[in-house]
């Protein structure tokens, strides 16, 4: 039987000797991610594995990282077990924490501060959650927290737990914001609803809302910069 292991390969096949030859952007997605897997079957290697399963996503790397373990277990490529779907899934996770950390601010100034970083946690996700951030007089964010989480078409969210935790942290402002896994950035009738809703309920309490951000891999859209609030 061969032994399809990396160590195995050919030197020019080896994305591991060819990271460290000529660095990470020399390789292709698929070489990346074979470096995670390892090693392929017994009659193909873990390049032409990892191929045949961006080939399963359409070669999007986006839509990969938005599979659960189990779908990518589901696509039935031959030479992906749930160990492998488990160190796939780890690396894309970190991949995804990473940006969130690189878009993350301390300070909201305008509403592409706050849709950035919460652009960066949400775009991702294949059902919709609802998320807020609460923010003290100096607009410094004090907690962040996501308070729903639905499913493909919509999630609720309750004005009554938005408000508890706002006064549990002592905020005086709250950004609301959630993801539109289709992709537009549209808001509903039922989103503006809902902004009007929570905003009325808030000003019993002192509490602004200084904006309603709309996030999708697409870019987002923000109810303050719209004139909506």
């Amino acid at each position: 039987m061969a032994n399809t292991s990396i160590k195995n390969w050919a030197v020019d096949d080896r994305p591991r000797e060819k990271m460290l030859l000529k660095g990470y952007s020399a390789l292709s997605n698929a070489e990346l991610l074979a470096i995670l897997i390892n090693n392929g079957t017994k009659d193909r290697s873990a390049v032409d594995v990892t191929k045949q399963l961006l080939a399963a996503v359409d070669n999007d790397l986006q839509k990969l990282g938005k599979l659960s373990i189990k779908e990518i277990i589901k696509l039935k490529v031959k030479g992906i077990g749930e160990a492998k779907a488990i160190a796939i899934a780890a690396a894309l996770e970190l991949g995804l924490r990473r940006e969130v950390t690189e878009k993350k601010v301390n300070n909201i100034v305008k509403s592409k501060d706050a849709a950035e970083y919460l652009r960066a946690q949400l775009k991702y996700k294949n059902h919709e959650v609802f998320a807020v951030v609460y923010l003290n007089r100096a607009n410094k964010i004090k907690h962040h927290e996501i308070i729903s989480e639905g499913g493909i078409t919509g999630t609720i969210a309750d004005p009554r737990i938005i408000l508890k935790k706002a006064l549990e942290n002592d905020a005086v402002s709250i950004i609301l914001c959630h993801n539109h896994p289709s992709g537009s950035v549209k808001p509903s009738r039922a989103d503006e609803a809902l902004t009007k809703k929570i905003k009325d309920a808030a000003a019993y309490f002192d509490i602004a809302v200084m904006d309603h951000i709309i996030v999708s891999e697409d870019g987002y859209y923000s109810f303050a910069d719209e004139g909506l609030l």
